[in-house]
């Protein structure tokens, strides 16, 4: 079971909210708040997820995360928020989110993010990708026609939040050899890690397909 807290300003997001996830089997709701100090308070709780809103009355999402993330660093924070403006989405990661989604989101989405988020990943709305990658800066950037075919569907399910069990179960391959395509993935894009790979697939793979 996933152990989530909304943090929202408003009560009627923290209600819908409630009434959408208390629907999935695998989440359980352990606490709501209205700003981030009430968010802090709810670390008593021990959520694995934070569901955080960012413009909030006193203490904000953003301080509230780095707070968070400075008292339990293994705990998970998905921004879900309206706001989808570059600094808005640095600063909220670079305060400790690992998530960050916009409101507009089909609810199957927010519950997608929160299991992404519990098991590790990074569910990353496409504009906030976007951001992440210019903020890089300009590079050579490799295209997908240095990877295989099968090293291109291994990466897809990466940028789609899949785990290496998930993609292996996918594509009816071992589970050690998605791990060996996927350091050869990590190779030939030029990235150290599955958070990077993630959003090189979620920027490349969509832009260089056909249609």
């Amino acid at each position: 079971m996933i152990r989530v807290a909304i943090v929202d300003d408003h009560a009627v997001v923290r209600r819908g909210l409630m009434q959408v996830l208390e629907a999935e089997d695998d989440i359980e709701i352990v606490g709501t708040a209205r700003d981030g100090a009430e968010a802090h308070d709810l670390l008593a709780a021990n959520p694995d997820v934070f569901l955080m809103d960012l413009s909030m009355p006193g203490v904000d999402g953003v301080e509230a995360t780095r707070r968070i993330i400075a008292d339990a660093p293994d705990a998970h924070v998905v921004v879900l928020t309206s706001f989808s403006d570059r600094q808005q989405i640095l600063s909220a990661l670079e305060a400790g989110a690992i998530g960050y989604i916009l409101k507009d989101a089909d609810p199957t989405e927010v519950a997608a993010a929160i299991r992404a988020a519990a098991a590790g990943h990074s569910p990353l709305d496409p504009k906030a990708a976007r951001v992440l990658l210019d903020a890089q800066g300009p590079r050579a950037r490799p295209t997908q026609s240095a990877l295989t075919a099968r090293e291109q569907e291994v990466l897809e399910l990466v940028g789609q939040g899949m785990a290496n069990k998930q993609i292996a179960r996918r594509l009816g391959i071992a589970e050690r050899t998605v791990k060996a395509h996927l350091t050869n993935v990590f190779q030939a894009i030029g990235v150290t890690d599955r958070t990077q790979a993630a959003l090189w697939a979620q920027e490349n793979l969509r832009e260089e397909k056909p249609g």
